[in-house]
Order: C-alpha cells, then structure tokens, then sequence
C-alpha cells in the first residue's frame, strides 16, 4: 500500500505521467485518486459547478496507456467559461442556464489529444468579473488555507481545485489578473501567456483584447508540459499567434546567472502590505545570491492601468455580451408582453451585479459624444503603457512585482467597495493591457495564508519565466506546503 506520502495525488503530473508509461500504475487508479481527495474535500472547498469525475472514471477504465501522449491518463479541471462538448458552459451565470456546449475549444481539443481527462469544470466569478468568486451566481468557493477567506478570482474554483489537490493541473483565463490573483491567493503556480500564444477559440469572451487562457499547476514542470500541449497557432482564432512553441520542458534547468531583473518603483507603495514587501525582498535576495541583476525601472504611466483597464474591458464586454438576449439560447424571463420587454426581463434577471456594473459602464464609454473621451483616450493610454514595458525590457530581461498588495481576504470584505476590489489587481492589469506574459509563484507565507511574487517577461518570452520558477522551486519548495484540510 502507497504511504501517506506517496499517494497519487500528491503526485505531480509529470511524475504520474512517467508512471503510467512505465506501466507501474494506470490511468483508472490516477483518476479514484483525485477522485476521492474530490469526494473528500468537495463540500468544504466547493471549487467545481460541473464535477464530471465518474465520467472520467468510466473512461479512464477502458484507456489505452499511449507513449506518445504528453499527458495519458492525467486529470484535469476547466474553468466554466471553455467550452468542453456535452457538458454545461455556465460561465458562473444564471444566463446561460440550460447552455450545453456543442463543441470543444482548441485547448480541449489538444488536450484530448494529449491524453489528459476532464474532471469537472469549475466555479468563477460571473463571466469572469471579479477577483474572489465571490460573484459567482451558484456559490462562493472558499480558500483551502483558510475556509473564511476567499480564493481569489476570477479564477478561483480553478486555483482552489489545484491548492487543494483534487486535480494535478487546471485552466483558467487571465483579462487582468484572474490567473494570477488567484495563483497567488492559493498558493499555486498560475500563468498568462502571451496574448496570441494559446488560442481563444471556445473561450467565451469577456474583454477580447484582453483574454488569455493559461494553466495552474503545483509544479514548474507541469506548467511546461501542459503549456507545450497547449499553445500554438489555430486557424480558427485570428489572434493566435504562427510562432513557433518552444519545448518549455527543455528550457528549465537552465541557470539564472547574468539575468537582468527590473523592480518598478512606482509598484512598491504604501498600498503593499508588510508581510508582502517582506517575503518579496527575501525573494529579490535569493535571485541576487544566484547571480541575477536587480535594478530599480520605472513605468511612469502605470498608475493609469486601473482606469485604463476598466474602460477598455467593460467597453469591450457590453459588447460581447449583448448576444445573451433570451433568444437562442440560455435563460428566458417570463411574463412579458413583447420582444423589447423579453429582452429586458432576461437580461436584468440574467445577469448578477457586477455583471451589469460592467456593461452599464462599458455602453457609456462606448456611446455617441463619449467615444472619444474615454474608450479611445483609454486605448491610448493603453499605447504609452505598453511603450513603458518595451523601454524596460531593452534594460532587463524580466520584471518581478508582488502579485497582489495583500494576502487572501475575507468574504464580504470587499464586495461593498467595487474600487477596492479592482485594486486587487493593482500589479496585474498592466500586464494584459500590454498582451505580456505573467507568471505567479508562491513567495512565502503570513499566518498560514501564501504570499504570490510576479515574474513579467517579453512578448513570447514564458521560457525565462519558467526558468525563474523551477529554480525557485527548488530553493523555496512551496509544492511542499500543502493546506491542512
């Protein structure tokens, strides 16, 4: 019998990968695995809308253990905004209640391929508007560090099902920092690529300028792998990118010396707290002791990012989610005398709060005699912010930030104060205004709940940025730190 220390779900996916192939274990005994860490954490965490783990059971029965397969027999958990065929897309709203996607998106299509099972698809702020699922129209996730607090978002079933070891890799989408807050938040790895490098194809759109799916992971290395099986050029998006990806696996043990790391002063504020700043400087020490450069950059336009994003992504959102009308598909208000007064009903008993926050704000930006004022100020701003980033990143080679300026919160704590939410992605909304990679990795710990550092690189640039983290991995060894659920 495994002990308590090697029981397949503590086990990373690259370990459980090479134990499949070896034929040491099958993908069936992976999936009863997590299933019962699942059965045993489900009701405390509640990460999952949709837990499909007796599907993949079944399926995983009759698997075919297959070399050539990155990921055979390796589970794994979808945020509920990607598509995945025969099975609901909520996107955490009412709205689309009764929606079953009839199709896969690329990244499941290439998942599939690879090998790896869908386990469930789980919970999210409404259309990813939020940092704390909170917004979610079933039911709030909790932190698996501290069930009073909240995961983050809007990422957080997402980030919470990989913290808390019911799956060994998940997907989420980043539009200003719902991979990494939450990554953060649960003391996981959690990357957004670059804007083009993983299709958006069977994402659905908040803020299209902006979205980006990416992996969580306990492991550098998993990150890697399933970031090979993942990115790449897709036809059907027209943003994807016809770059050549990269074999991230290969890139990792690389060393660091000579690396050339940028703080931005304009970052570290009195906003930060204490515990952040603390464990963020021991981390800037540990890259100095192995050799990398630390300098101080500027990115005077920064303090824009804010506004700036809550222009654009809103503005953009009015307009992708006006196809949610009652119609085609999804909820239909009742008892109404005619299409106008359908639409209307639908929408406002559709949608929860921040959702209509966003769109009501979006439409304003976006409408006659406001245009120009502030949608096409903003993308402006937009413009110099991305400048800012390209001057940095002809002095350095990466930027390195807190994630967020204070650990996980508590429930309610910031629901009344929408401004005070949106600060949570103080250091994170810059990076997709800028379509830039952004990885989150666990720093160190304030009594009992993980601390995030940032690693921002150039454009197509994740190698280095995984390079950072695996060698972090090693001196810090947070995959070691696991919630005492």
């Amino acid at each position: 019998m495994l002990n308590l220390y090697s029981m397949l779900w503590q086990r990373s996916a690259l370990e459980l990968s090479n134990l499949i192939k070896k034929g040491e274990i099958h993908p069936k005994e992976v999936i009863e695995s997590f299933f019962e860490r699942f059965t045993q954490t489900k009701e405390k965490v509640k990460a999952y809308i949709t837990p499909l783990y007796e599907e993949a059971l079944r399926y995983a029965e009759n698997m075919e253990v297959s070399q050539e397969k990155p990921l055979c027999g390796i589970p794994i958990a979808i945020k509920d905004n990607i598509n995945v065929k025969g099975y609901p897309t909520t996107c955490g709203s009412k709205i689309l209640q009764g929606y079953i996607s009839p199709y896969d998106a690329t990244v499941i299509e290439r998942l599939k391929e690879a090998g790896a099972i869908v386990v469930g698809k789980t919970n999210m702020d409404e259309f990813a508007m939020g940092s704390s699922t909170e917004y979610s129209a079933f039911f709030k996730t909790k932190n698996p560090w501290d069930l009073e607090r909240v995961p983050g978002g809007s990422s957080g079933g997402s980030a919470a099902a990989v913290a808390i070891n019911s799956v060994p890799l998940s997907l989420g989408s980043d539009t200003g920092g719902s991979i990494r807050q939450p990554a953060s938040f649960c003391g996981v790895i959690g990357l957004k690529p670059t804007y083009g490098r993983v299709s958006r194809y069977g994402l659905v759109a908040f803020a299209s300028s902006l979205d980006q799916i990416g992996p969580f992971a306990r492991r550098t290395q998993d990150i890697a792998l399933i970031m090979e099986v993942i990115s790449g050029h897709d036809p059907r998006d027209s943003t994807s990118s016809k770059r050549e990806v990269p074999k991230f696996t290969q890139e990792l043990g690389k060393e660091i010396k000579g690396i050339r790391v940028g703080i931005v002063k304009e970052f570290m504020t009195d906003g930060v707290e204490s515990s952040i700043r603390e464990a963020f400087e021991n981390f800037l020490r540990e890259l100095e002791k192995e050799g990398a450069h630390i300098e101080e950059v500027s990115l005077p336009h920064v303090k824009y990012a804010i506004p700036c994003y809550y222009i654009i992504a809103p503005s953009e959102a009015s307009s992708n989610l006006a196809r949610y009308d009652g119609v085609r598909f999804g909820y239909r208000a009742k008892g109404y005398k005619d299409l106008i007064e359908m639409y209307s009903k639908t929408r406002d008993e559709g949608f929860g709060p921040e959702v209509k926050r966003r769109i009501l704000l979006g439409t304003f930006a976006l409408s006659a005699g406001y245009y120009d004022a502030y949608y096409l100020k903003a993308m402006k701003v937009r413009r110099l912010i991305t400048q800012d980033f390209e001057r940095i990143f002809e002095k350095v080679d990466a930027i390195a930030t807190p994630t967020t300026p204070t650990v996980a919160f508590r429930f309610g704590e910031k629901t009344e104060d929408p401004i005070a939410m949106y600060l949570s992605d103080i250091f994170t909304v810059s990076v997709n205004l800028a379509g830039l990679p952004g990885i989150s990795i666990p720093i160190g710990m304030f009594q009992g709940l993980p601390i995030g550092g940032q690693l921002i690189g150039k454009a197509f640039d994740e190698s280095l940025l995984l390079r950072i983290s695996y060698w972090w991995e090693h001196v810090y060894k947070h995959y070691e730190i696991m919630p005492s659920i």
